[in-house]
């Protein structure tokens, strides 16, 4: 009898993964590289890439993934520059990110990114973002906020307007359209 994976592959195309808005692209490109570059040295190496994947809960045939990986990767390098990453990301096209075609209506499509981005977080869907919800996704993700509640509950009350002591989808919007995105060029 064969058992099937409970994990998720990244087989085909995902909506959660679709990256429609053009204006929050770069932002969340940038985001998700830094998180997979676990040494913080400006590149994402295979294994790198493999553990990232591993803690998000996809699977990615090891062979597959490094054929695909590394015709992106520059001669003498070692991994995945930003650059790398994000012509990597637009190769990929429609397969998992979507198409620039698809956006007909800009805002409606990044009304519907933010709502997807903000249920990742609502993990228990009652419509609002508690401490402990964020800590649990900071946690899946690696980052070391985690390890911290004050530092989690402070990232809360800088985005909770109105001091119910949790973020509302109108209060995460309003955050993440005001982020801006820092130039790294000199």
């Amino acid at each position: 009898m064969e058992v099937e994976s409970s994990k998720p592959s990244l087989g085909g195309p995902s909506s959660s993964f679709r990256l429609r808005s053009p204006s929050l692209n770069c932002l969340r490109l940038r985001r998700i590289f830094d998180v997979f570059d676990a040494n913080s040295d400006g590149m994402i190496t295979l294994e790198e890439l493999r553990q990232a994947l591993e803690q998000l809960g996809l699977e990615a045939d090891q062979s597959e993934l490094e054929s695909t990986v590394l015709c992106y990767v520059k001669p003498g390098n070692t991994g995945l520059e930003f650059e790398d990453f994000e012509t990597l990301h637009q190769s990929l096209g429609h397969t998992f990110f979507g198409s620039e075609d698809d956006w007909s209506d800009p805002a409606a499509q990044e009304e519907a990114d933010l709502a997807e981005a903000f249920k990742v977080f609502d993990e228990d869907g009652d419509g609002y973002i508690s401490a402990a919800e964020l800590q649990v996704v900071l946690d899946k993700l690696g980052l070391p906020e985690a390890q911290e509640m004050d530092r989690v509950q402070q990232m809360i009350i800088s985005v909770d307007q109105n001091q119910d002591g949790r973020v509302d989808f109108s209060e995460f919007k309003n955050m993440m359209q005001n982020v801006t995105i820092r130039s790294t060029a000199a």
